[in-house]
């Protein structure tokens, strides 16, 4: 089922190889570069996913997701963080994200992880 995911990284080749492996599952892909701009997104597509990278200018990844999840509509949408720092999983849960994906992100990892994020969504 179609699927619509929204990929916040700041480096565009990171982007660009998510969006490749995720609409090779068929999904639907929206991009943000930066904290705010994945908030505008998130607030005008109420994606069915975020994939929400860590390390972001400005604004960091988790600060990011905090905000997102307190805006209406968009609480029960799972934020997976997905970075290179390996200590930060306890941090993603506080934070409100639903799983961690480690850098450099694998094809089969990222399957499962939307597999299991997207149930029931």
């Amino acid at each position: 089922m179609r699927k619509t995911i929204l990929v916040v990284e700041d480096f565009e080749d990171s982007r660009a190889m998510m969006r490749v492996l995720l609409e090779g599952e068929g999904h639907n892909v929206i991009e943000a570069a930066g904290a705010y701009e994945a908030i505008d997104k998130a607030e005008q597509f109420h994606p069915d996913l975020i994939l929400m990278d860590i390390g972001l200018p400005l604004l960091d990844g988790l600060s990011t997701a905090s905000i997102i999840k307190k805006i209406d509509g968009l609480a029960l949408v799972p934020i997976v963080a997905v970075t290179a720092f390996r200590d930060v999983s306890e941090q993603a849960r506080k934070a409100g994200c639903s799983g961690v994906i480690y850098k450099p992100v694998e094809i089969d990892t990222l399957k499962n992880a939307l597999e299991f994020h997207l149930k029931g969504h």
